[in-house]
């Protein structure tokens, strides 16, 4: 196979959208944000004038972990908005585009094997 062809292919199956890589955190024990209360998202990760997410609202909490993990594009970002303990607890449920999921699960096999348990 050509070398190059297979890097685009690596970069294209971890991508969180065309032309931009997912970005996984080493340790999920680096996640220490928040699980509950009214938080505001940074517009970088949410793109609209009033950006507060109140995450003891239903569904909300699995919404903003959808979006800081398709959106975020540093470490620190996933570490101030995700919970490691509540991520491993939505991962099953998360609509995640396909290489942000598989980036995580490579990172973190635990995920897969919760995904297939659930």
């Amino acid at each position: 196979m050509d070398p190059i062809r297979s890097v685009r292919n690596s970069r294209a199956l971890y991508a969180a959208r065309p032309g931009r890589r997912a970005v996984v955190v080493a340790d999920l024990a680096q996640l220490r944000g928040p699980t509950s209360g009214v938080v505001e998202l940074p517009h970088r990760l949410f793109w609209q004038p009033d950006r507060r997410v109140d995450l003891d609202a239903p569904g909300l909490l699995a919404w903003m972990y959808e979006t800081v993990l398709a959106e975020a594009v540093r470490p620190d970002e996933l570490g101030a908005w995700l919970h490691g303990p509540t991520l491993i607890r939505l991962w099953s449920d998360l609509h995640l585009p396909r290489g942000v999921r598989l980036a995580w699960e490579d990172r973190h096999p635990m995920l897969r094997v919760r995904d297939v348990a659930a």
